[in-house]
């Protein structure tokens, strides 16, 4: 193996080029919607990553929500360490895959069977297969900005990395695939009831993020999300909970006990594998039987369940549990939307904060922001503007207008008003800057 020595950011950089895809794994990390070659991060720690020149950054993405404890917890690393020594992949069932999915199964009651997969992706086409296979329907309704990941049926108007690129959709999709897919705006309950006029009993399932995130974080109206619920049931379409993003993030119980929406299906991801690649969907019994060996739905994977990700999972999942930090995440986020608001208030800037408990995103519009085509006209030269000028101080924004900010335990009060202090910085140099391009 090639010894780990000291390059520089920009000596690295261009090696990624020459091997990876756009230098990266995937397209947000490659900073194209704001400009700039990115850093390559060589280590992490607490609130903290450090790229490969030395510098230091503030990190607002956490693993893209993966991190809610912050990057390497002791008590995780030793969690890893110790299980590292017991191996690292079995290719049968572990004693861990059923201690994570009891304890999952404690929090969300809904999810009564599950299968462990290794991405939201996965997660997401699997449930899917299963409504189809379940329901013997062919369509799938997701909503405008929704991102389920990047299989075939999901990548017709959707949010996250496509939306970052500003791709209107995916080539490689057969049309026939893409016909199965619909797609209405989210909080549009009108939109909502039309669709099932026109094509209920020809749908399979409705997918959704319960508290999008991937077109920015967008509220839901409880009302909306009732009358999903409802005209799901009345349809005979299952309902497909998305909480690979809110799944152990804004409560215990997820975003289906914060809302009372009770899913037939639920798709998690992230914080379930303690920063470690897993993904999960699971539901009704009565529908998982369905799933193979049980019945005829295949799916398989040879790291599904893998000891790692099961021992880091379950590990982060006892901390959550033991010592709930969803108040200080929420009070911490508070603390940043305030400063946001006031410091882009003092600067005559136009920002619409959109939080949700410790889930946040800053739009450079007007607003108010409840969909995806509100979303969409936000400022997005302002905001690469803001997002440069942060990371020249050193505050790892997220990358795209349409991601989340996502904070973590290990940050701090102090770390939220260094924030802030650079946004205000950075509000004004967006602002001078577009005037001075005359935007």
């Amino acid at each position: 193996m090639a010894p780990l020595v000291l390059n520089s950011n920009e000596e690295l950089w261009q090696r990624a080029l020459a091997v990876l895809v756009g230098g990266v794994n995937s397209p947000v990390r490659a900073f194209t919607a704001v400009g700039g070659h990115p850093p390559v991060i060589t280590r992490a720690a607490g609130a903290h990553l450090f790229d490969a020149s030395g510098r230091a950054y503030l990190d607002c993405i956490g693993s893209w929500g993966a991190a809610i404890w912050g990057h390497c917890p002791d008590f995780l690393v030793q969690a890893l360490a110790e299980q590292a020594a017991r191996g690292f992949s079995y290719g049968l069932t572990s004693e861990l895959e059923i201690f994570l999915a009891e304890k999952i199964r404690s929090a969300l009651p809904a999810m009564e069977k599950i299968r462990f997969v290794n991405s939201g992706t996965e997660a997401a086409m699997s449930a899917v297969r299963l409504a189809r296979a379940v329901t013997n329907r062919e369509l799938v309704l997701k909503f405008d900005g929704g991102y389920h990941g990047h299989a075939d049926s999901f990548l017709t108007v959707a949010g996250s990395g496509l939306a970052t690129l500003g791709l209107p959709a995916c080539p490689g999709i057969p049309a026939a695939i893409a016909e199965r897919t619909l797609s209405v705006p989210y909080n549009d309950i009108s939109a909502l009831e039309q669709t099932f006029v026109h094509h209920g009993n020809r749908i399979a399932a409705v997918i959704l993020e319960l508290v999008p995130a991937n077109m920015g974080v967008v509220l839901p109206d409880q009302n909306f999300l009732e009358a999903v619920q409802t005209l799901s049931r009345r349809h005979g379409a299952l309902l497909i909970a998305d909480e690979v993003i809110t799944g152990f993030r804004l409560r215990w119980g997820g975003a289906q006990q914060e809302f009372g929406i009770v899913p037939d299906l639920t798709l998690l991801g992230k914080i379930i594998g303690g920063g470690l690649p897993v993904g999960a969907y699971g539901g009704r019994a009565d529908l998982m039987r369905h799933v193979a060996p049980e019945g005829p739905v295949y799916q398989a994977g040879t790291l599904s369940g893998n000891p790692l990700a099961m021992r880091c999972g379950l590990a982060t999942l006892e901390a959550l549990e033991r010592q709930p930090p969803y108040d200080r995440l929420e009070n911490l986020a508070r603390q940043l939307a305030a400063g946001l608001e006031a410091a882009a208030a003092r600067r005559n800037v136009f920002l619409c904060i959109n939080r949700y408990r410790s889930l946040l995103t800053a739009f450079f519009t007007a607003g108010p922001v409840r969909d995806y085509t509100a979303a969409r006209r936000s400022d997005l030269g302002r905001f690469a503007r803001f997002f440069r000028a942060m990371l020249e101080r050193n505050i790892l924004w997220p990358p795209s207008q349409f991601e989340a900010v996502f904070l973590s335990a290990a940050h701090t009060e102090a770390d939220i008003a260094r924030i802030t202090a650079a946004a205000e910085e950075a509000l004004a140099i967006a602002t001078r800057d577009a005037a001075a391009s005359g935007v």
